[in-house]
């Protein structure tokens, strides 16, 4: 593919959402939600509760199981300042999973809010955790860009960091919807099948699953597989500059087991939930791609990579290499992140149909709408405005069938 980002103007990718249009709260009920149907140019309505009558039962859906985490730490000082350290992603241990294990003290990349108000280098809060008090401390190692790499520790080993997040942080909610998160949002600003702890923003195409529309799904024999990307606080980065060429993508780390790499190969269909699940199937792809071409294993996908990687290799033969690959190295999960850009001009090599909200304007997820579906999006977008629709993270879901 060679499609030169300095041609893609954000302002061609921008729409007038005004403020009420964001759903500042979710449904009481997460499947009574909207519907958008966008049927290879055709757009119709429904209910979320009814979506498995638009998917064939000979399709694989692709779930992202990663779970939000209570990111967001507010410590006070003497002087009565507020600092609030909102951790983005583990740096030692680095390793999610043994992170959350740690019971003595851990290093998180963080951004902090207030930064200008901390001058010493401590900051301690006490804390109680089933009558027991701790003393947690946080003190700054060094900064990374606009983060800062801050190290916990607490006096008391009974207890691992996940529990003290979960005890004492907050739900990292998105900043657009300029409130304060409550404690609703600890349990709907998450879907109803997230497992993984690590991200700092909700996979929001999932937020409308119930277990009901799932049964549905389970008796039309539509299939299930789960991918894990952890989403980063990136994810809400605007598209500032003029044309993309100027805009750094950010990282973020994803998890796919091997089982589920045969079973795409198997799939006729792919349904990604969300542009999560877009981003690590198509980014997989590109790995198996290098794989084949470099003959050894590349982990990461950079944000232009796959636009310079003349390649004709099918998904099959892509995703056989990553098998051959796990199996000789004995492994069963694939551990790898990507940066990957997705913008119009992009072919898709892995999905086929996508579920999703709507999204912001100027953002780079409204970019990889326009690349699914190519010009239509405008039409999808004055659509949902023109009939009511609810827009971002706790707004209304579309289903997304691109023209043949």
């Amino acid at each position: 593919m060679n499609i030169n980002p300095e041609n893609i103007k954000i302002e061609d990718y921008s729409y007038n959402l005004p403020n009420d249009r964001i759903a500042k709260y979710p449904l009481k009920q997460r499947d009574q939600s909207q519907l958008l149907i966008y049927n290879q140019g055709n757009i119709t309505s429904d209910q979320f509760i009814n979506i498995e009558q638009y998917i064939g039962s000979e399709t694989t859906c692709v779930f992202n199981n990663t779970k939000v985490i209570q990111a967001r730490l507010k410590f006070q000082k003497e002087t009565g300042a507020q600092i609030e350290i909102f951790c983005l992603e583990p740096i030692e241990p680095a390793d999610y999973v043994i992170a959350f294990q740690q019971t003595e003290r851990i290093k998180w990349k963080c951004i902090v809010g207030n930064l200008k108000k901390w001058k010493d280098h401590n900051l301690k809060k006490i804390i109680t955790i089933i009558d027991t008090e701790i003393e947690l401390n946080a003190s700054k190692i060094s900064s990374e860009g606009n983060a800062q790499i801050i190290e916990f520790t607490w006096c008391n080993n009974k207890y691992t960091f996940s529990e003290i997040l979960e005890n004492i942080g907050l739900t990292p909610i998105p900043p657009y919807l300029n409130r304060e998160s409550e404690d609703l949002d600890k349990d709907r600003y998450q879907t109803i099948y997230s497992k993984l702890k690590g991200s700092v923003a909700a996979p929001t195409a999932g937020l409308h699953f119930t277990e009901t529309v799932l049964s549905k799904f389970r008796d039309k024999q539509i299939k299930f597989e789960e991918i894990t990307l952890h989403v980063g606080a990136g994810t809400f980065k605007p598209v500032t500059s003029e044309t993309i060429a100027e805009h750094e993508m950010h990282t973020e780390h994803f998890v796919v087991t091997k089982e589920s790499i045969i079973n795409f190969i198997k799939s006729k269909k792919i349904v990604a939930i969300g542009t999560t699940s877009v981003r690590t199937l198509e980014s997989l792809y590109w790995l198996g791609v290098k794989l084949l071409q470099n003959k050894y294993f590349d982990s990461h996908i950079s944000q232009w990579e796959a636009y310079k990687i003349a390649s004709d290799i099918n998904k099959t033969d892509s995703l056989n290499a990553l098998i051959d690959y796990m199996a000789n190295n004995d492994i069963n999960e694939l551990h790898a992140s990507t940066q990957i850009m997705i913008y119009p001009g992009y072919i898709f090599k892995m999905v086929d149909i996508l579920i999703t909200n709507f999204h912001q304007p100027n953002s780079t997820l409204l970019l990889l709408i326009a690349a699914f579906i190519g010009k239509d999006w405008n039409k999808v977008y004055d659509f949902a405005l023109t009939n009511n629709f609810r827009f971002l993270s706790y707004g209304d879901s579309s289903l997304l069938m691109p023209r043949v």
